[in-house]
């Protein structure tokens, strides 16, 4: 028998401590830059799946290399046409949206 951890903590419970807890300003501020990333990383992996290059999606999207890459390093805020454009037409995907209230 294995002994656990007393030190381990939950991911959310880190979150807590190292960032704020929900609802502070900086926890808001977390949550919405991780949700930038998590975009860039879903293009990103969207992208490979298909074996595309980011000079590949970007001409399907009317784009160029570098705002693709831009956008899946999350360091270029993305306009919604454009992100509609990637999906839709580089990669032949559909955009679903959901909100979230909790």
């Amino acid at each position: 028998m294995t002994a656990k951890n007393k030190n381990l903590k939950s991911l959310d419970q880190f979150i807590d401590e190292k960032i704020g807890k929900k609802g502070t300003e900086e926890r808001e501020e977390f949550e919405n830059n991780f949700d930038s990333f998590k975009l860039g990383v879903l293009i990103q992996q969207a992208r490979e799946q298909k074996g595309m290059t980011q000079q590949q999606l970007a001409e399907l999207a009317g784009t160029n290399k570098s705002y693709i890459s831009k956008v899946e390093r999350n360091l270029k805020d993305i306009r919604f046409s454009t992100l509609q454009r990637i999906i839709n037409e580089g990669l032949g995907g559909h955009l679903n949206i959901s909100i979230n209230l909790d």
